[in-house]
């Protein structure tokens, strides 16, 4: 998958996904989180959605891949969790000079599309409730999961719209990908509860003119 097909998106689906970014960092109480996607012509990262620190002026922002901790998860397929980046030799320091925010902890997913790494899902900062980096590690490998199911669900309702332009449309039910968000990640407090179900209506609003053959959950 091509930054150019999020390039070409719509509000709806940019909206969808920024806002399942939200859901990253409120449920991690993250300074911020972000997905990097890998430009295909290139390998580069580029920023595609933002949420807290650097959401105004990050998105189209890119690093050579590889870069960082971001780009070790890239690479290497793995998510890391790093409590203190000072001594650890996949940070880089000047990469997040220029994003204008140095962190203290970064957590990095690869997400996963058809056995591809396709980008990455960055969270900075979380707050410091008491929690084991197994239980993190596994959180934050479930919603790269379910962040690469959204990507690849735009790529396809995309190809769609372009092939049925002339087709009435009307929208699936996208709620369930929230839903399984929420589900699976560490239970959230009243706030974080609120927002997700704020979201899970905001997804079936948005959404509600797609096309209808296009599968809302192909796994099930």
């Amino acid at each position: 998958m091509s930054t150019d097909v999020l390039e070409s998106a719509g509000i709806p689906q940019r909206r969808l996904l920024q806002s399942i970014v939200e859901v990253a960092r409120s449920v991690f109480g993250a300074a911020a989180t972000s997905v990097m996607l890998v430009d295909p012509s290139n390998g580069d990262l580029v920023f595609e959605a933002v949420a807290g620190e650097g959401e105004r002026h990050l998105l189209g922002s890119r690093f050579p891949g590889g870069t960082g901790i971001a780009g070790w998860a890239m690479v290497s397929g793995q998510p890391l969790v790093v409590d203190d980046v000072t001594d650890n030799p996949q940070f880089a320091r000047d990469a997040a000079e220029s994003t204008g925010y140095v962190p203290r902890s970064i957590m990095a997913a690869p997400l996963i599309c058809d056995g591809d790494c396709i980008g990455v899902l960055e969270v900075l900062d979380r707050d410091s409730r008491p929690r084991s980096d197994l239980g993190d590690m596994a959180s934050l490998g479930l919603l790269a999961i379910e962040m690469a199911t959204v990507l690849d669900l735009i790529v396809q309702l995309r190809k769609s719209e372009a092939e049925q332009a002339a087709a009435p449309k009307t929208g699936p039910d996208l709620s369930p990908l929230l839903q399984r968000v929420a589900q699976r990640l560490p239970r959230a407090d009243e706030k974080v509860s609120a927002t997700v179900t704020r979201l899970l209506t905001m997804a079936d609003d948005l959404l509600a003119d797609v096309p209808a053959d296009v599968p809302a959950d192909g796994d099930g």
